[in-house]
């Protein structure tokens, strides 16, 4: 059986981070301890927000590293973070951090699939309202099927 992208460890409903760089500190040290990325993964997620922002609008940022970190990708995943006050990434107002790691191009599938369900307001609206990581993931998890 192939691993999930997106496991239930790698949701956090409530995210202790309260300015962009911890935020993305927070969701890469999910990947880390997931066993996806390596550290200097990491630290290419700032190389990577500091030349353009990963903030995708309705409270969805998704940092991610950049292609020169390809090598420290041991395997697709994402984290999810949820923040219940907003965090202010360059201006715009974060409740969700969505970090990536993708390998072979995976994840551009997974991306897609995230940037529909956050394009619909509804949606995201669940997302914020869901009481646990249980709940959260519950609404993702199509993210996973196939």
């Amino acid at each position: 059986m192939t691993q999930e992208i997106l496991e239930q460890q790698n949701v956090v409903a409530a995210g202790a981070a309260t300015t962009r760089d911890d935020a993305i500190r927070e969701a890469g040290a999910l990947l880390v301890a997931a066993g996806a990325v390596t550290q200097e993964y990491v630290d290419s997620m700032f190389e990577r927000e500091n030349s353009v922002s990963t903030y995708m609008g309705n409270f969805l940022a998704i940092p991610h590293g950049t292609n020169d970190a390809k090598e420290s990708i041991k395997r697709s995943a994402l984290s999810l973070v949820r923040y219940a006050e907003p965090i202010d990434w360059d201006g715009q107002p974060v409740k969700f951090a969505v970090g990536i790691a993708g390998l072979n191009n995976e994840h551009l599938e997974i991306l897609s699939k995230i940037a529909i369900v956050f394009s619909d307001e509804d949606e995201v609206q669940k997302l914020i309202e869901a009481g646990t990581a249980e709940d959260i993931f519950a609404l993702l998890e199509e993210v996973n099927a196939e």
